[in-house]
């Protein structure tokens, strides 16, 4: 054997969990060039460690894997961004119909965080909803190009869902320039918040600031806000119709925004993907759509521009 017939990872441990750029391009039949913009694109896994990158072996098998077959062995899903409850209601129905046969989980990191774990390949999907469902097209496209590796993602709609404030029940409070302007408790989501941004748009609209709010807390996540209301540890916090409902709070509606899920286009074809998109899509789903109120599901399914 020649030298240029040599093995095509040399000198590595067959234990070791790591490829260096050299091997990692000679593993994937790639020139090294080609290996370095997809790294710093973010669409092959690799880190960079002390100026130089490496290849964990694990992770581009599972990166071959799907490029092969577009997923559909994969046997997991992870979900972040944006909280709502239909969506969790419909994971935790497919988690359960699978047991042990795959694993999917949705930890609701808000909009902004979640588009950030989806550059960096922490998460399969993030859920988005920024500003009014009339613009929301051109809004979540424009989230998505500010991240390395956006040409290869793509939109799909859940629907459109009310966005406005929650509040704790006999508060007797219609009206958000006097939830603004007089010493009421609010609960504040955290920075990258699509409700957070939802509230300081209908604000701004009024000549007032979020800054003008009495806040008491600011929360990561929609439902933990609302544990806050029925617990009497605030009195009102932004937030969607169907929360209201799922935790029988009072209702101020604002306006109504689209929730949309960004992920990788070979995700979309993932099998488990598809099951999801069933399972939302389900009479049993519709009928707590429907219980919860505040949805509008017509355009589930739809596959949006991305770019």
């Amino acid at each position: 054997m020649s030298a240029h017939e040599s093995p095509v990872v040399e000198h590595l441990a067959p234990q070791s969990p790591c490829l260096t750029a050299k091997q990692a391009a000679a593993y994937l039949h790639l020139n090294e060039k080609k290996l370095y913009e997809l790294a710093n694109s973010g669409e092959v896994p690799a880190a960079r460690v002390g100026g130089k990158w490496l290849f964990p072996r694990r992770l581009l098998d599972d990166w071959l894997l799907e490029q092969a077959h577009g997923g559909v062995l994969a046997d997991r899903l992870l979900i972040a961004g944006g909280d709502d409850p239909l969506l969790a209601a419909a994971v935790r129905a497919l988690a359960a119909e699978l047991g042990a046969e795959a694993f999917v989980a949705y930890s609701p990191t808000a909009t902004l965080p979640g588009l950030e774990q989806l550059a960096r390949r922490r998460a399969d999907i993030s859920v988005v909803h920024w500003g009014d469902a009339q613009h929301s097209a051109a809004l979540h496209a424009t989230l998505l190009r500010a991240h390395p590796g956006h040409a290869r993602w793509t939109l799909v709609r859940i629907g459109q869902r009310e966005q406005g404030v929650l509040l704790r029940p006999g508060l007797g409070i219609d009206q958000l320039e006097t939830l603004a302007a007089f010493d009421v408790r609010w609960a504040m989501r955290e920075a990258g918040s699509g409700a957070a941004h939802f509230l300081a748009s209908a604000l701004k609209a009024r000549g007032l600031r979020p800054q003008d709010c009495s806040a008491v807390a600011t929360v990561a996540g929609e439902r933990e806000a609302a544990a806050l209301l029925v617990r009497d540890a605030a009195d009102c916090t932004p937030g969607t119709r169907a929360t209201a409902s799922e935790f029988g709070l009072d209702f101020l509606p604002l306006g109504w925004e689209a929730l949309d899920l960004a992920l990788p286009k070979e995700i979309y074809f993932r099998h488990l993907f598809q099951r999801l998109l069933a399972r939302l899509g389900s009479a049993e789903m519709r009928e707590l759509a429907a219980q919860l109120g505040g949805y509008e599901l017509t355009a589930l399914g739809r596959v949006l521009a991305a770019s």
